[in-house]
C-alpha cells in the first residue's frame, strides 16, 4: 500500500505549475501557523521565568480556548469542504452565504465559552488539575482571557473561510501584527516595563486580549475596504437558504464533533498528565510547543491540499485532483521528517533555556524524543484526512478515525496505565501520544479506495 501512493501517478500534468501553486499558499500558511506558534512559544518562555505554576496555570487554562477554537475550525473545515468547491465552480455568492452561516454558529459558540470562562473559572481550571496553587492562577487567567473570545469567533472563521479561496497572505499579515502586538505587551505586562506593575499571569492574558481585538481592527478593514472578490455582509449571518444550509450542516457538523471529539481527547491527555503533576504538565507543554513548531510546514501542506484538491474538484477535473493526492501526501511525508529532525535539533535547545525542575527537565527529554516520531505520522495524517479526504467531501471518516484511535485506543491505554497500573510517565506518555501510529494503515487505506473523490456542489 504505502509502495503504491509513493508512485501511482494517473494524470501526467505540469509539475513546475503544481508546485508554484503551493509554494504560492504553503509558505504563507506556514509563516502564519509559524506566528501562531511564536505567540504560544512567547507565552511559556515568557511565564516560564515566572515559575512552574503560572506555566502550567497557563497551560492548563489554555485548553478551554483550545477547545472552543476546535468549534471555529470544525465549523470553518466543514465550510471549506462548500466553499473550495464553489470557488472551482466559480459561485463567489454561494461562498458568501457559507462565510454568513459559519459566523452565525461562531458567535454563538464565542459566546458560550465567554460565559462559562466568567462564570465558572474554578470548575473548569478542576477538570484539568486538583493542584490549588495552580487552579488559584488558572482562574486570573481565564477570567481575562475570556474577553477574548468573542472578537476570535469573528476573525479565526472569516481568515480560514479566506484560505479555502486562495486569499491566504491576509492571515499571514494579520497574525503577524497580532504577533508583533502580543510579544510586546506580554513583556511589558508580565515582568513590569515601561512603569507598569509586575501582573504576571494576568499580563500575559491582558496582551493576548489586546491582540485579539487589533487582529479584529484589520479583519474589519480588509472585508470593507480591500477584499472585492469575497464581499462580507452582516446580513448574510441571518440568510435564509434551505438548501445550502442543509449542505452546511450536512459536511460541517461531521467535522466538527470529529475535532471536538479530537480535541476533547488532546484535553483528556492533559487531564491525565495533569494528574501527575505540575513538573509533567510544565515538561509537556514546552514538548507541545516544540511539536506545534515542527509541524507548520506540514499543517500549511494539510490546507493547500484542501484548497487546490477541492478547487479541481469543483471544477469537474476529477482526475487532476487525484493526481494532487498523491503528490500531497509525498510531501507531507517528507516535510514530516524535516520536522521530527527539527525536534530533536530542539530538545537540547529547550532544556538549556527553560527554567524547569530537575524532574521536568528529565520528562522534557523524553518527550522531545517521543515527539519526533509523533509529527511524523501527524503531517501524513492531517494531509489525509484533513486535506485530502475533506476536499472530496468524506467529512465523516475523520470521525471514525479518531474515535478509534483515541478513544478507543491511545486514551484509553494511557489511562488505565496511569490511574489503574501506576506505571511511569514515560510509558504512559508513549500510550497517550499513540494515535497518530494507530491512523496511519486505516487513512492510506481509505485514500487508495478513492471513495473521497466527490463533488458536492449544486
Amino acid at each position: 500500500m504505502f509502495s503504491w501512493f509513493m508512485s501511482h501517478n494517473p494524470v501526467k500534468s505540469d509539475s513546475r505549475v503544481f508546485y508554484r501553486n503551493v509554494f504560492a499558499l504553503v509558505v504563507p500558511m506556514a509563516l502564519q501557523n509559524l506566528i501562531n506558534v511564536a505567540v504560544t512559544s512567547a507565552d511559556v518562555m515568557m511565564l516560564g521565568q515566572v515559575g512552574e505554576t503560572v506555566l502550567s496555570a497557563s497551560s492548563l487554562a489554555g485548553q478551554v480556548q483550545f477547545i472552543m477554537t476546535l468549534f471555529f475550525f470544525g465549523l470553518t473545515s466543514g465550510a471549506a469542504i462548500l466553499t473550495a468547491q464553489y470557488w472551482g465552480k466559480g459561485d463567489t455568492r454561494t461562498i458568501e452565504k457559507v462565510l454568513g452561516i459559519a459566523l452565525r454558529f461562531s458567535l454563538c459558540t464565542g459566546l458560550v465559552f465567554t460565559l462559562a470562562a466568567l462564570l465558572f473559572p474554578s470548575q473548569l481550571m478542576r477538570v484539568f488539575t486538583p493542584e490549588e496553587a495552580v487552579i488559584a492562577e488558572g482562574v486570573k487567567y481565564l477570567r481575562l482571557i475570556a474577553l477574548s473570545y468573542i472578537p476570535m469567533a469573528i476573525t479565526n472563521v472569516y481568515l480560514n473561510i479566506m484560505r479555502s479561496v486562495e486569499r491566504v497572505v491576509v492571515s499571514t499579515v494579520t497574525y503577524l501584527v497580532s504577533l508583533i502586538t502580543n510579544v510586546c505587551l506580554n513583556a511589558v505586562f508580565i515582568f513590569g516595563l515601561l512603569g507598569c506593575p509586575a501582573m504576571g499571569i494576568e499580563g500575559a492574558a491582558l496582551g493576548t486580549i489586546c491582540a485579539r481585538l487589533v487582529e479584529l481592527v484589520i479583519v474589519i478593514v480588509y472585508s470593507k475596504r480591500i477584499n472585492r472578490t469575497i464581499r462580507f455582509r452582516v446580513r448574510d449571518i441571518f440568510v435564509r437558504d434551505p438548501l445550502l444550509f442543509r449542505d452546511f450542516l450536512t459536511y460541517s457538523v461531521p467535522v466538527m464533533i470529529n475535532e471536538l471529539l479530537w480535541g476533547a481527547g488532546v484535553a483528556m491527555n492533559s487531564v491525565v498528565i495533569g494528574h501527575l503533576g505540575s513538573a509533567a504538565v510544565a515538561a509537556n507543554s514546552v514538548a507541545q510547543v516544540a511539536r506545534q513548531l515542527a509541524t507548520v510546514v506540514a499543517f500549511g501542506i494539510a490546507n493547500a491540499s484542501a484548497i487546490m484538491i477541492g478547487k479541481a474538484i469543483g471544477s469537474g477535473d476529477t482526475q487532476r485532483a487525484e493526481e494532487y493526492g498523491g503528490r500531497f501526501i509525498r510531501l507531507a511525508l517528507v516535510f514530516g521528517l524535516i520536522g521530527g529532525c527539527i525536534v530533536l535539533i530542539a530538545r537540547p535547545i529547550l532544556m538549556n533555556v527553560m527554567t524547569l525542575s530537575a524532574q521536568a527537565q528529565e520528562y522534557l527529554s523524553f518527550m522531545m524524543f517521543v515527539m519526533a516520531y509523533f509529527v511524523v505520522a501527524q503531517a501524513m495524517n492531517t494531509t489525509l484526512i484533513v486535506g485530502v479526504f475533506r476536499a472530496g467531501g468524506d467529512a465523516k471518516i475523520g470521525l471514525a478515525f479518531d474515535v478509534g484511535s483515541m478513544w478507543c485506543g491511545s486514551i484509553l491505554l494511557g489511562s488505565l496505565a496511569a490511574f489503574v497500573f501506576h506505571w511511569s510517565l514515560p510509558v504512559v506518555y508513549v500510550l497517550l501520544m499513540s494515535d497518530e501510529l494507530i491512523k496511519i494503515p486505516p487513512s492510506l487505506w481509505r485514500y487508495r479506495k478513492k471513495i473521497w473523490l466527490k463533488n458536492i456542489t449544486r
